[in-house]
């Protein structure tokens, strides 16, 4: 067994792999860029080294300096975690001629299957079912157009060296083909320094299922069930479940023995994934085999008891399986919601900044519900421009797949994150989703669902009365501490006043205090809007993030932020203001006038912090509707803005190269 080992990235991973190797008694080492002198990873580890500036290509992408880290510490084996070197088979030859173990699979293994075009042909020879396409080096648009239109519509065009959804796109038309083409190899021309692209049929109503595998150096490999990750934006999974709603025990089986197969066949050693597409009759097809841990690998932990790091550590050093197909039992159900820098009410765009707070919800087993988190950050951690904008990773066990999501949807609620914009309303919001739930789902869920993009959720009746309550109970409690504060001109006469009124957004509800005492905890029977009567419970206190409690027979966990003359109220996706105040405050308020956006319906904003990769227009130009008017790239995506209707150039404000902050002006119009 080792002693010491390198982990060879950076975040949550390497946090996720040093906390194994110290509980296996391995020494651990992390390597950090100029942006991650002060990362959590590098506390962690017992041992840091400096590998070079920020972007990762001057960085975590030189295995030269990843090896020379390695010399001066002694550590005799490298983790790769996820992305960056995970899938370069250079690299891993490069640690063996220097005598220094690669956690992870051969080089054989690696280049036969992290090159898609390569692995499915290996696929086919393996006899693994594929899907039907052209696994051909296409050099142009011209042969594009030409193969998708062999191939049938719709297609989808795919980085050879692609993962994360970069290099990606779905094509319905010869035109889809021609810019997808493009932006295809753009986009994999810069993230992964390789340009080559393939086509294959697109399976409509497709689900994403993949299957874990582990194999050792002794001929015995195994699968440990499978992960639905149809939940998907732009191909980058947002939400993970095992096992997987749609599957039944013959599928399973027939997926894994496959998935075996074709570790075998390359002589596997490690911890690997095998994804496949899977339509709507239960046919299933190999998309790709992921030789690396997979982000999303806490579900498949969770559900089968089995340490996939270990299990990784143990397989480099040697080891056999310990474990044999008959002793995987999947218990349970388990949940990862991934908590991205990026805003949802702007189309998903990547967000970056300092986590001014940052207070996940406590990790454990609680009854018969467990909470994990995997992250990489803590409060005052920054969120880079030059890395993948993923936060942390938060995974919820429970006995059955609704007990989960409502476990994940409560903590949800309690994680508390500010000083950046992030998913998680949008999270919120999918678990209560009816089709969600029923585990009706596609890799087209979010575009069906969510076609114009995710507003912010408008609360029902129901749920503006839970919001007025919770409204009217924080501020009972805010005055009474005030009331109670030395050299006030007028203290509490001690009468509680019975009527109240609270604004939600725009609408005003009347809620009477019928009975309770102001305390902590306190115990309040209030009706809203003339309704029946409810009892509010709760033991918050003024100046906690979460407001816990019960409003007549539900169980709510809000978040809570003071704002001018009220609260900023975010619960299960939505996000309120609400004032709760006297009548005939409520009556003054309602003359106030409202405050109107000025208007940049004549400006092309930009929409993330980026750099502009290209302006397609000239001042005076005339252009229509759809027509691209610049490419912004953020977070290694490249992100095309087009007109919405039919407009002419009046200015340009930005060139090519110009980094620009979020709401920037790039060019106006006439």
């Amino acid at each position: 067994m080792f002693t010491k080992i390198l982990i060879a990235n950076r975040g949550e991973i390497a946090c996720r792999v040093i906390k194994t190797a110290r509980k296996m008694g391995i020494a651990t080492v992390a390597v950090y860029s100029d942006a991650d002198r002060d990362a959590v990873h590098v506390e962690m580890a017992d041992e840091a080294v400096h590998i070079g500036p920020s972007p990762a290509a001057e960085s975590y992408l030189v295995p030269e300096r990843i090896i020379a880290a390695c010399k001066a510490t002694g550590a005799e084996g490298v983790h790769p975690g996820y992305g960056f070197l995970s899938e370069r088979a250079s690299f891993c030859e490069a640690l063996e001629k220097e005598g220094i173990v690669f956690i992870g699979p051969k080089p054989r293994a690696i280049r036969a299957m992290g090159d898609k075009i390569e692995s499915k042909k290996f696929a086919n020879a393996a006899k693994v079912s594929t899907v039907p396409g052209w696994l051909g080096v296409i050099e142009n648009a011209v042969d594009a157009e030409k193969i998708a239109g062999e191939i049938g519509y719709p297609v989808m065009i795919k980085a050879s060296a692609g993962g994360g959804g970069k290099g990606m796109r779905i094509a319905w038309s010869k035109a889809e083909v021609r810019n997808g083409f493009d932006r295809a190899r753009s986009e994999a021309k810069s993230s992964f320094g390789d340009d080559r692209v393939f086509i294959e049929k697109f399976v409509v109503d497709p689900r994403h299922i993949e299957i874990q595998v582990l194999a050792d150096a002794h001929g015995n490999a195994l699968y440990l069930g499978e992960r639905e990750c149809s939940i998907q934006r732009r191909n980058q999974k947002v939400v993970e479940e095992a096992p997987s709603p749609f599957l039944d025990a013959k599928t399973r089986k027939a997926m894994g023995e496959q998935a075996v197969v074709l570790a075998s066949a390359v002589d596997y050693q490690s911890a690997g994934t095998v994804e496949f597409i899977v339509d709507s009759e239960k046919n299933f097809y190999f998309l790709e085999m992921n030789t690396r841990l997979q982000v999303e690998h806490p579900v498949t932990e969770l559900v089968t008891g089995i340490d996939l790091v270990e299990q990784m550590i143990r397989i480099a050093a040697g080891e056999k399986l310990a474990i044999k197909q008959s002793d995987v039992k999947l218990n349970g159900w388990a949940v990862e919601s991934r908590l991205y820098a990026e805003d949802p009410y702007r189309n998903f765009l990547p967000s970056i900044g300092r986590l001014t707070r940052y207070r996940p919800p406590q990790e454990g087993q609680f009854g018969d519900i467990l909470i994990r988190n995997d992250t990489g950050v803590t409060e005052g951690s920054e969120i880079s421009m030059f890395y993948d904008p993923m936060v942390a990773k938060l995974c919820t066990w429970a006995p059955t797949r609704l007990a989960a999501i409502d476990a994940m949807s409560e903590a949800l609620d309690s994680f508390v994150v500010d000083g950046i914009e992030h998913n998680m309303p949008f999270l919120a919001a999918l678990m209560q989703h009816p089709r969600w739930r029923e585990g009706r789902i596609s890799t087209a869920f979010i575009s069906e669902e969510y076609p114009d993009g995710f507003a912010p959720i408008v609360p029902d009746s129901e749920e503006k009365a839970v919001l007025a309550a919770v409204a009217t109970a924080v501020e009972l409690l805010r005055r009474d501490r005030l009331d109670r504060l030395g050299g006030r001109l007028a203290p509490h006469s001690g009468v509680l006043k019975r009527d109240w009124v609270v604004k939600i957004g725009k609408d005003y509800l009347s809620v009477s205090v019928i009975e309770g005492m102001i305390s902590i905890p306190m115990e309040l029977r209030l009706s809203i809007d003339g309704g029946t009567a409810m009892t509010v419970a709760s033991d918050w206190r003024p100046g906690d993030l979460i407001w816990r409690g019960t409003v007549g027979q539900r169980r709510i966990a809000a978040q809570v932020r003071p704002v001018l003359n009220g609260l900023r109220i975010a619960w299960k996706g939505m996000s309120v203001s609400a004032r709760a105040m006297l009548p005939r405050t409520a009556e003054l308020e309602r003359l106030m006038p409202e405050k109107v956006a000025p208007d940049t319906s004549k400006m092309l904003l930009c929409p993330m912090p980026g750099l502009v990769v290209s302006i397609a227009v000239a001042e005076g130009q005339e252009v229509k509707a759809g027509e691209t008017l610049a490419v912004v790239e953020a977070m290694k995506m490249e992100n095309v803005l087009r007109a919405e209707r039919d407009l002419t150039v009046s200015k340009l404000k930005a060139k090519p190269g110009d980094s620009l902050a979020v709401d920037a002006v790039i060019m106006e119009f006439a």
